[in-house]
């Protein structure tokens, strides 16, 4: 028997010096960058129903996720569910440099920080009650294609990895997908026999036609155990009768999945939102395709035939695998936390640069460009997320002092006592409370952290007043405005802080907060 300190002294001297680099890389960059939102106990909407939360939704096809999060427990703790979730992002990012095959230093530096730094990571920070189950299912989905690429049958352990990736959050499926496209990219620039690296390709498919069946069959247990049924919360219940093959069309869809793949790829406002960034983005483009014109021309990969239909057939299928979701769920609300596969984009250009070992001014030059690039959009991420995680904290400061307003003087209108039931409709209205967000040319598209308040139902109202100002309201479900919304004596009332916009009418406490002039 080993003593704990030979044991972890083995255990070390098997991992590779890259490995070890790109998971501190990834935790320092991401503790450099998040720390804010670390520190801090600042909800957003969907947080407000997440302080304690056992994160069981089966029905949302999620169903390792209750196991994800359990290990910091079901309550929200910013500072532990902060450091677990970058810790799976170390892993995370040092299984990539093994996938990529990448070993400069400054490389795997850059893909560590661009991983860490991304605003997709930022948003979700923005619901950090989620984000170390969320991180475990992209370090799941990089396994997927390591144990792939790496083992002669490893496509039947990454079956087993991509199931419970997506077991946990469906959002990474593309990740998993990008990965497996830039591997086959990889074997066939290699040398070897044609018929090799055809089978190899192969593996990648059979690892997710597996996957995804070992994923809906435990789903479909599980449901069956529960008693319960997939939700039709962003349309996760297509996947049971044909998702977008029925209801709307592969070709209709397709068009879509490219037409959002080049919106938000030129106009999201996240890959650069300012000429710098931009400026960045492009030398890091530059540099790969430039890189990739001398590997074509010294190699003479232009003779082979298989060259330009394998080029062809990539170009082809990027938009569709990054956009896949779309075609599972073609009604979903397409979000920034499902965009994070972006990144990757960046990481392989960077990543083949690093790789090339064709000598010259020109090659060396290119590394110094993607260098620069690469690690400077580290950098300017970095601010964008701390811009968002400045607004996020001046929301909450907003949502609070709106709230001591609002309690105070529900607890002065006359005829109020403990536990009178209260109907409102969530929305506040901008004439009253002019938008003050001064951030929205950064953080417009990073769901979470834009805006300038927190509520948006009665049932935000009720629990950010219990959990933040300790007090207990008696706020009924939105079916309650049904009879009154429209009727003179609710349209006639002034909007919250007016006078007259707090009611008693039957027993029922009303309250108008939004702009309605009808």
């Amino acid at each position: 028997m080993i003593s704990p300190a030979e044991c972890l002294k083995r255990i070390g001297g098997r991992l590779k010096k890259e490995w070890k680099l790109a998971w501190l890389s990834a935790v320092c960059v991401g503790l450099l960058i998040h720390m804010p939102i670390l520190l801090s106990d600042i909800p957003n909407h969907d947080g407000l129903d997440s302080l304690y939360f056992d994160q069981n939704m089966v029905t949302s096809g999620r169903w390792f996720l209750t196991v994800a999060c359990g290990f910091s427990s079901y309550y929200t703790l910013p500072w532990l569910i902060g450091l677990l979730g970058l810790a799976f992002l170390g892993c995370a990012a040092a299984a990539l440099t093994e996938l990529l095959e990448v070993k400069k230093g400054w490389a795997v530096v850059a893909i560590s920080g661009l991983l860490a730094a991304f605003p997709a990571l930022a948003s979700t920070f923005a619901y950090v009650f989620t984000l170390d189950g969320y991180m475990l299912a992209l370090l799941l989905a990089v396994l997927a294609v390591l144990f792939t690429k790496k083992y002669r049958l490893g496509f039947l352990g990454g079956a087993v990895c991509l199931a419970f990736s997506l077991g946990t959050y469906q959002g990474y499926l593309s990740f998993a997908m990008i990965l497996s496209l830039a591997a086959v990219l990889q074997h066939f620039a290699d040398s070897g026999s044609f018929r090799e690296k055809l089978k190899k390709a192969f593996s990648y498919l059979y690892m997710g036609i597996l996957g995804g069946v070992l994923y809906y069959g435990l789903l479909q247990l599980l449901l069956k155990i529960q008693g319960k049924e997939l939700a039709g919360y962003q349309g996760i219940d297509g996947m049971a009768s044909g998702g977008a093959a029925r209801t709307s069309g592969l070709l209709h869809t397709a068009v879509g999945m490219y037409r959002d793949f080049f919106a938000f790829t030129l106009k999201g406002n996240v890959l650069y939102n300012n000429i710098i960034s931009l400026m960045l983005l492009c030398l890091l483009v530059l540099s790969a395709a430039v890189t990739a014109g001398i590997l074509v021309s010294k190699r003479k990969w232009w003779k082979n035939p298989w060259f330009f239909a394998i080029i062809g057939m990539t170009v082809i299928l990027l938009p569709l695998v990054t956009n896949v979701i779309l075609l599972i769920s073609p009604s979903v609300t397409y979000h920034l936390l499902m965009r994070y596969q972006w990144v990757l984009y960046l990481i392989v250009m960077t990543a083949f640069v690093s790789r090339n070992t064709e000598k010259g001014r020109i090659s060396v030059l290119m590394e110094w460009t993607a260098m620069g690039a690469a690690l400077a959009l580290v950098f300017f991420y970095g601010v964008t997320d701390n811009i968002a995680y400045s607004n996020m904290q001046k929301k909450y400061e907003k949502t609070y002092a709106y709230c001591v307003r609002l309690l105070d003087r529900i607890e002065q209108t006359d005829g109020y006592y403990q536990g009178i039931p209260i109907a409102m409709v969530g929305v506040v209205g901008d004439e009253q409370f002019p938008p003050t967000d001064i951030t929205l040319s950064v953080t417009s598209g990073m769901i979470g952290a834009y805006g300038d308040i927190l509520l948006y139902t009665g049932e935000n109202y009720r629990l950010f007043i219990q959990n933040y100002l300790g007090a207990t309201l008696n706020i009924l479900p939105a079916e309650a405005m049904a009879e009154v919304y429209y009727s003179p004596e609710y349209t006639a009332m002034e909007s919250f802080p007016g006078a007259d916009s707090i009611r008693i009418i039957d027993g029922i406490m009303y309250i108008k907060t939004e702009n309605v002039t009808r």
